[in-house]
């Protein structure tokens, strides 16, 4: 049967990779984003990408759909109401096909060239299936000085309580195990907390240095007030989910077979 016009037949071939991104009024961004995650496609296995519209009121979605009709690649989530980055990066790792999660803020602060790098330790056959999480870490951050500072402060004092041995969790860029994921406790800002939540679970987790660029359109969604205030009771919250982590893991044991001679009296 021929495809309806203006409808492109998707590759039944499922991902190995699923490309993430939240976004909320970035119709400033979408078609750079786009372009530039496109450009760095072949450098992965089979891959999807996932744009979610968290409750925008402007054009993002609308950008978005225009995009989808030349690339059978590109899918679009939508929330009616903004629910905030966790809650997008949530429904998108949920909506994915591929088992490698990568994730990408959609300012475009977050290079997508970084992207492949970024996955490599997940997609080698030699890496160790303890590795959960690949966290990235901003390298010569171009923020604002109140905000690199208050940045700061916050990473030191997180990596104080919880031990997490990562210098800064606010970066966008992170990949990881689909399924490692959706067996984390979920709640409202999880994505700042991802290397001390993997690491409560049993995961290694490993860092690396990516570029970080000005944003070139759009406002920042977030003030340094705000994220001092949410931080406070999310730290605490996180501490308490640690302290009381699992610790007991079961193993099976599986009875040896009985042999031919045995089985048969």
């Amino acid at each position: 049967m021929q495809a309806d016009a203006g409808f492109i037949k998707r590759s039944s071939q499922l991902p190995v990779v699923t490309i993430i991104s939240p976004m909320h009024n970035e119709a400033e961004n979408v078609a750079a984003l786009i372009s530039e995650i496109e450009a760095i496609r072949p450098a992965l296995p089979q891959s999807e990408v996932i744009l979610v519209d968290d409750g925008s009121r402007d054009k993002t979605a609308e950008l978005i759909v225009e995009h989808q009709q030349s690339r059978p690649w590109l899918r679009l989530l939508q929330h009616a109401v903004a629910g905030g980055q966790s809650a997008a990066v949530h429904s998108g790792v949920r909506a994915a096909r591929g088992q490698i999660i990568c994730t990408l803020d959609g300012d475009l602060q977050n290079p997508p060239a970084e992207i492949p790098k970024m996955c490599a330790p997940l997609l080698d056959a030699s890496a160790a299936e303890t590795l959960g999480l690949v966290a990235g870490q901003r390298a010569r951050r171009q923020d604002t000085l109140s905000k690199r500072l208050a940045s700061r402060f916050a990473n030191r004092l997180r990596a104080w309580v919880l031990k997490d041995a990562t210098r800064d969790t606010g970066c966008g860029l992170k990949a990881f195990r689909r399924e490692a994921f959706l067996d984390l406790p979920f709640f409202n800002h999880m994505h700042r907390y991802l290397p001390a939540l993997f690491a409560r679970a049993g995961w290694e987790v490993t860092h690396v240095d990516v570029a970080h660029r000005e944003r070139s359109g759009g406002v920042s969604k977030y003030t340094n007030l705000q994220r001092a205030l949410v931080g406070a009771s999310d730290l605490l919250g996180v501490a308490w989910l640690i302290a009381r982590a699992k610790t007991a893991r079961a193993q099976e044991i599986v009875a040896p077979r009985a042999s031919n001679s045995k089985a048969a009296e």
